[in-house]
């Protein structure tokens, strides 16, 4: 892992922790449950330390424990309740009220790939690397994440049936295959910068799905094409 101190990054820096139009949370529950979400997501759930947590908080280990119970379920809260909400509010939501879907889906990516630092590269998704860590030791971490993937996949499904309807696809596509393709090539494109420390793999990596995409969407009757 490139960083492993929370104090050393601001939270503008990175991608997964900027502020998405809230303020950030004032009461103890929701300061412990965003420290831990960054501590987990710079060091992994097994190596993350609650120590850091409450000096990053000020909070006492008795307050912590009066809101979550032991380290597990306190992970668990970190998915459902910020994980799960920030994908939904960075790749979900925008794509359910786009007008043309599959430009949707290609302005989405070029809008992270734009947010994205080089620190992001660096320390990774946190879907995808909890996913990885935990998923096949802990079937409460699997269950979780893996809603939060069948969620994007079934936006993606529907964004691609919208498509196929409003005769915005060509023919042939099957919407679960471009779903599950879309999603998987995604983390891939993450992980791929990641191991490589190398921003422009990243970026090649969207690219190479942008043009794929692009080569599915047809362009709605009197359009010039592609934008």
């Amino acid at each position: 892992m490139y960083v492993c101190n929370m104090t050393d990054l601001n939270d503008s820096e990175i991608y997964w922790w900027r502020l998405l139009g809230d303020e950030p949370p004032e009461d103890t529950r929701g300061r412990i449950l965003f420290a831990a979400y960054k501590e987990i997501h710079l060091n992994g759930f097994q190596a993350a330390s609650l120590n850091t947590i409450l000096a990053h908080t000020g909070v006492t280990k008795g307050a912590l424990y009066h809101h979550f119970p032991n380290k597990t379920e306190l992970g668990y809260a970190v998915i459902d309740e910020i994980i799960a909400d920030r994908i939904f509010r960075s790749f979900i939501q925008p794509l359910e009220q786009a007008e043309d879907p599959i430009q949707g889906l290609v302005n989405l990516i070029r809008h992270a790939g734009d947010a994205f630092t080089l620190r992001d590269v660096q320390i990774g998704c946190p879907l995808g690397s909890l996913a990885q860590e935990m998923a096949p030791i802990d079937e409460g971490f699997r269950l979780r994440l893996n809603r939060i993937y069948e969620k994007w996949h079934d936006a993606i499904r529907l964004a691609v049936e919208k498509a196929s309807v409003t005769g915005r696809l060509i023919e042939g596509i099957e919407p679960d295959q471009v779903a599950v393709m879309v999603v998987a090539t995604l983390e891939g494109c993450l992980n791929a910068g990641m191991i490589s420390q190398d921003m422009q793999k990243l970026m090649f990596c969207g690219e190479g799905l942008i043009q794929y995409l692009q080569l599915i969407r047809k362009p709605a009757p009197g359009a010039s094409g592609q934008s």
